[in-house]
């Protein structure tokens, strides 16, 4: 009767530690390195600094300026605090880029009671501006 596992444990572990680092290394580069720009385009939505961030969510201001250097990865306690001070960022969007900034877009706009939004004018830097209906 042959060995079911031919490699005995070693061949076993080495399996395991080969997967997870082809897994790891996909992760790191694809999530990590556009992440940390989703969390920029987040501080200028929300119009708060790094500083604000940072104590927002009880972390250093050097994690906040690492994270957004790409220096290191948010990890989980990270993602569950931004969850946690900030229930209308959607986490997909986040994470992965796919989706859009806020669970629900409507949230970032300001109640005016009664009345209903009809049309959105943009300006640009160069003086132009175009009126969306």
């Amino acid at each position: 009767m042959g060995n079911p596992l031919p490699y005995g444990l070693l061949g076993l572990v080495s399996f395991y530690l080969h997967n997870y680092f082809r897994l790891h290394t996909f992760v790191k580069f694809f999530f990590a390195e556009k992440m940390d720009k989703r969390l920029q385009q987040f501080l200028a939505a929300e119009n708060i600094s790094q500083s604000a961030l940072a104590d927002a969510l009880g972390v250093t201001r050097a994690s906040i300026t690492h994270i957004l250097s790409g220096r290191n990865r948010p990890g989980f306690d990270f993602i569950e605090q931004m969850a946690l001070h900030y229930p209308s960022l959607s986490l997909d969007w986040l994470i992965t880029g796919k989706g859009r900034m806020y669970k629900d877009e409507d949230a970032k706009l300001p109640e005016m009671a009664g009345k209903r939004m009809i049309g959105v004018t943009v300006f640009y830097d160069d003086n132009t501006f175009v009126e969306l209906h």
